[in-house]
């Protein structure tokens, strides 16, 4: 390991630069430790688009109500990011790492008292418990992968590192989606009432917490390998002001719009994703249960995968701005072709929405947070707050669903967030 100015230097010395943001670690290995983080992260997260759709039949929600599980997950993200970006100056990136994932674990267990309860509200606290994990989680590792290399390759290197987020968003909805929908497919809560209700409810979330159990074992294991390197780097962190100090960084006007449009984007990828089964199961669409339709949410994250590994190509030879703006134009242009189309046809327009989502995030996570140095922790603390867009967006779409009776014309919400970050996106490109 070392930290470098220009070409990595092997001495560990530093550089003495006044151009903090020029500073950078060489340590392959922890690289690759950081993307196993975000395979972690980013495949348990996906599994609301699998627990939803059981939550909804179990429990017999709207659209809206359904969509409380991600606002109670994503609600974590506003509370805590600032919180865990404080955490991390006074503490380091491996350290709050561990606190991160030992909080996962902890929201993975509170899973069993939910299934004993059957309760909606309990299964929601469990989903809370579990985002403020990820997200201190997220805070350490989205900084901490654009520490470990050059800068001018951050864009390119953070997007491959949320190829592995995409490749856990798309091996863990396949594995719920047997291991979830799949259990006692020929009942309906609807048809039950009464002690044959709540035995079935308690019955149907056994599958739910034999799945987090199974998660909270592995994230136990992670913790205390991830404890065993908590002195494994040499940090720098700003540590003047109150953890609120970190928002003055929303005077920077490309910073604050960055803010403004992950926001946008997580509400509008959470909101495709965790509704897809929704939307493929309609008559007019596919017509299929759930439990096929959830075989198919993950093309929709397998499409970030591949467009990730892509893009961190892409965005070494070209504008990550331009290519930002291209993206966000093709996702609008998928989404409105899918909700004019049916059938087969329709179906899949939405699923290729994954593509588009794929360089969406590490590119305005790039460009927003450059040049931020020893400030890094604290603009990844905000910026992550800014993910509670996952917890406000899908409950706007669930009800414009339910009030205007169309899943598909509630598009129209992801659409207007898609079109701010292509506008993002030419602004960066104009503003170099």
């Amino acid at each position: 390991m070392a930290f470098a100015q220009g070409p990595a230097r092997a001495d560990g010395s530093s550089p003495g630069s006044d151009h903090d943001d020029a500073v950078y670690v060489d340590a392959p290995d922890l690289r690759w430790f950081v993307f196993a983080l975000f395979f972690i992260f980013g495949g348990i997260t996906s599994l609301n688009d699998i627990v939803m759709p059981k939550l909804q039949e179990l429990f017999t929600l709207s659209h809206a109500q359904a969509n409380l599980v991600n606002s109670a997950f994503f609600l974590a993200y506003l509370l805590f990011s600032l919180p865990a970006a404080g955490i991390v100056r006074r503490m380091g990136y491996m350290r709050t790492a561990s606190i991160g994932l030992v909080t996962m674990t902890a929201g993975c267990l509170l899973f069993i008292p939910a299934a004993n309860s059957a309760t909606f509200g309990m299964f929601l606290g469990a989903l809370f418990v579990l985002g403020a994990g990820i997200t201190i989680v997220q805070v350490v590792a989205n900084p901490l992968i654009s520490l470990l290399g050059p800068p001018a390759t951050a864009s390119s290197r953070l997007t491959f590192a949320q190829a592995f987020n995409s490749l856990g968003t798309t091996i863990f909805p396949r594995v719920g989606s047997t291991l979830i929908l799949g259990g006692l497919a020929g009942v309906s809560a609807s048809a039950l009432s009464g002690p044959a209700l709540d035995a079935y409810r308690v019955e149907a979330s056994r599958a739910i917490v034999h799945t987090y159990i199974a998660l909270a074992i592995a994230l136990l294991v992670i913790a205390g390998v991830v404890w065993t390197r908590r002195n494994r780097l040499q940090e720098e962190q700003e540590q003047t002001g109150s953890i609120f100090h970190a928002l003055t960084l929303l005077g920077q006007p490309r910073f604050a719009l960055g803010v403004l449009c992950i926001f946008l984007y997580v509400g509008a990828e959470v909101t495709i994703g965790s509704n897809l089964v929704a939307y493929l199961s309609q008559p007019a669409v596919w017509n299929v249960p759930h439990q096929v339709a959830g075989n198919y949410v993950p093309f929709y994250w397998g499409g970030a995968l591949i467009g990730r590994f892509a893009g961190s190509a892409i965005l070494r030879v070209v504008s990550p701005g331009k290519v930002l703006a291209v993206a966000g134009a093709a996702a609008i242009a998928l989404i409105a072709l899918s909700a004019n189309a049916s059938g087969v046809v329709a179906g899949w327009l939405l699923i290729a929405v994954g593509l588009t989502n794929s360089i969406m995030f590490p590119t305005i996570f790039s460009i927003a947070s450059a040049g931020l140095g020893k400030r890094a922790a604290e603009g990844s603390g905000v910026i992550a707050t800014a993910i509670v867009g996952g917890a406000v967006v899908p409950p706007l779409y669930g009800t414009l669903a339910d009030v205007s009776g169309s899943l598909s014309l509630a598009l129209v919400l992801p659409v207007i967030c898609y079109l701010v970050i292509a506008g993002y996106g030419l602004f960066a490109r104009r503003a170099g």
